[in-house]
């Protein structure tokens, strides 16, 4: 086995030398900060820092809805160019509906895509980006993507389903009062087909397979049937 092999099997078994390791912050670069400022605050995050020193140092924080980790910038955060953050994740449940109400915010987002050859999420313009979303609505296929006025690129995805070991499945949760609304209509639509599969009787145990699909869901489980 090599070392790459053991890395990887320790940490699909969630062993760790640290008991919690938890990414809170990124930092991305931009050469104008107000600028920058007004743009997040213009797509509805919530702004937790803005502190200024006699020193010129400045730092700002704002919180995308739903995330437990947060984005900074400011004044001598990185010597990283301006716009060179590229690729950054914000998962979502809805692709149309996350990217629709960007649009509507002013933003320059792209329309729908999937890729169809590997990475092409990450390359704009490529010819490897199909328009709509990912046969069968493929949980993790579906993209869309915008930029700030620096250039660093957002790539939303939606994810509906985790793959297994993805998340510890001791600690399901729901980021939002949307992620829950959408986890229960595909728990809905699932519990239908159940109950089409059962001679359409009425399930008076329904509350325990909603439970079920939605946890089963998250964590990567098997789905029940």
């Amino acid at each position: 086995m090599t070392s790459t092999q053991a890395l990887s099997t320790a940490n699909i078994a969630g062993d760790s030398a640290v008991d919690d390791l938890k990414l809170e912050a990124v930092v991305i670069p931009v050469s104008d900060v107000d600028r920058a400022k007004a743009f997040y605050a213009g797509l509805g995050w919530r702004l937790d820092a803005d502190f200024a020193y006699d020193s010129g140092f400045r730092v700002i924080q704002f919180n995308p809805p739903g995330s437990p980790a947060s984005v900074q910038f400011g004044i001598d955060l990185t010597t990283a160019e301006p716009g060179s953050a590229q690729g950054l994740y914000l998962i979502v449940s809805d692709i149309k509906e996350a990217r629709d109400e960007l649009a509507a915010q002013g933003v320059d987002v792209s329309e729908v895509f999937h890729p169809e050859a590997p990475g092409a999420q990450f390359e704009p313009g490529a010819s490897g980006r199909v328009a709509g979303r990912a046969a069968d609505d493929a949980s993790y296929g579906s993209f869309a993507t915008f930029h700030d006025p620096d250039g660093n690129t957002w790539l939303l995805q939606e994810v509906t389903k985790r793959l297994p070991g993805r998340i510890d499945g001791s600690a399901t949760s729901f980021a939002s009062v949307h992620d829950l609304e959408q986890a229960l209509v595909r728990a809905a639509t699932a519990h239908g087909e159940h109950e089409a599969r059962n001679g359409g009787e009425y399930d008076e145990q329904w509350p325990a397979w909603y439970a079920a699909y939605m946890v089963a869901e998250q964590s990567g489980d098997e789905l029940p049937q």
